[in-house]
């Protein structure tokens, strides 16, 4: 070892907490053990043809280098089409939008810029596990209110806690990973009335945001009054094109936050993705067709997935949107998420996730497991008829 290098581990103390995330070892396990991947929330079909074709296109006519910094133009023209067409909204596209490496980066580029340390981030738990670490690489520090199953409502109180003279930034997902609530209207003008009140941005991580079921309709927080000023939102097209290794997604909001999360943005991945992005901006046009079909699809995988877990015994959170459904584990005699998740692919031959790991509260979601839909309908109905297979057993106390 050199000389004056210590022995415990290189890696910053604010980072010491993250680890190999749940998703890699789950995966891991499904690989190990044969068992069904419920866990990642990553699709297992492909995309609308045309978007594809698209990209084979662009590498084909040699679009296999750097694109323009914010994005390629007819992609930076697409996302404010759609912001117009879906939610009435007029985008600058040279100014208000940004095209980063996924919605990760987009989230990871604007609490970096807008974030000093000690600055409060203000977000709900569960949490997706990439707001913990992002906060925590800016200095920042989480401050949370929790969701709790089954209903997942806003608790105004603790809310109304999380928040302080040193609030910088809400950080918002609806529809939300992991419970697969999508926030209703009044839930969502509290959470503005208090970032006015406090002064903070609100930032809004809606990659799910056309994937919603049984008629609800997502409602971007940018869009309620007097809160464009101070709204930052992400998408991606990896989630409604059933795209995810992409990674193509975009910030859009007023041109000085925008800015501010482009200064940042050259200097993690500079550019990405870019045969990828003119076949994104041609699947932001397809029709609207399109976009209820792959959410109809899936609200019928919920229902595949929810009457499995039911018939094992196991209660459900039916979600409102997303890839993901929320069950509680206790019914089955388990006391722990994570080492039930552990031992769940030898019980049955299924893998899932704790939803304890995207807590800072543990004991608020010890035994809830969420599952994703986000599969083919066969791979869904073996996954609910190994499920009920767990009906009336104990699975013991971990």
């Amino acid at each position: 070892m050199p000389v004056g290098l210590s022995s415990v581990t290189p890696l910053v103390e604010r980072m010491r907490g993250f680890g190999t995330t749940i998703f890699a070892e789950m995966s891991a396990l499904a690989t190990q053990t044969g068992a069904i991947n419920l866990g990642q929330g990553f699709p297992d079909t492909d995309g609308p043809a045309p978007m594809l074709a698209e990209a084979v296109a662009a590498i084909e006519g040699g679009r296999n280098q750097y694109p323009p910094g914010p994005g390629v133009p007819e992609l930076l023209e697409a996302v404010a089409a759609h912001q117009q067409r879906f939610y009435g909204l007029s985008v600058d596209p040279r100014s208000e939008v940004l095209v980063t490496a996924g919605a990760t980066e987009g989230i990871a580029s604007v609490v970096l810029a807008l974030c000093e340390p000690g600055d409060e981030v203000v977000t709900f738990e569960p949490y997706y596990d990439s707001y913990a670490a992002t906060i925590a690489l800016a200095g920042a520090v989480r401050r949370t209110s929790v969701l709790r199953f089954p209903s997942f409502a806003v608790d105004e109180d603790s809310l109304r806690a999380a928040f302080s003279r040193r609030t910088r930034l809400v950080l918002l997902n609806s529809p939300h990973n992991p419970t697969g609530k999508v926030f209703s209207r009044a839930e969502l003008e509290l959470i503005c009335s208090l970032a006015r009140e406090y002064d903070a941005w609100v930032v809004t991580d809606e990659v799910y945001e056309h994937l919603t079921f049984d008629g609800v309709r997502h409602m971007p927080v940018c869009t309620l009054p007097s809160m464009w000023e101070r709204t930052i939102s992400i998408s991606s097209s990896g989630k409604t094109f059933s795209a995810t290794g992409w990674k193509v997604g975009w910030v859009t909001g007023p041109a000085e936050a925008v800015a501010a999360a482009r200064t940042v943005k050259q200097f993690l991945t500079y550019v990405a993705s870019g045969p990828f992005q003119p076949a994104v901006a041609l699947a932001l046009g397809l029709d609207d067709s399109v976009y209820a079909s792959l959410a109809r699809s899936l609200e019928r995988k919920r229902d595949l997935l929810c009457e499995g877990l039911a018939a094992a015994g196991m209660p459900v959170s039916r979600p409102a949107g997303t890839y993901f459904v929320v069950s509680d584990a206790a019914a089955l005699g388990a006391s722990d998420g994570l080492a039930f998740c552990r031992e769940l692919p030898a019980l049955c031959g299924v893998v899932g996730v704790p939803v304890s790991v995207f807590h800072d509260d543990v004991e608020a979601a010890r035994t809830l497991v969420r599952f994703a839909f986000c599969k083919e309908d066969d791979v869904l109905r073996e996954a609910a008829s190994r499920l009920a297979t767990l009906s009336g057993r104990q699975v013991g106390a971990g």
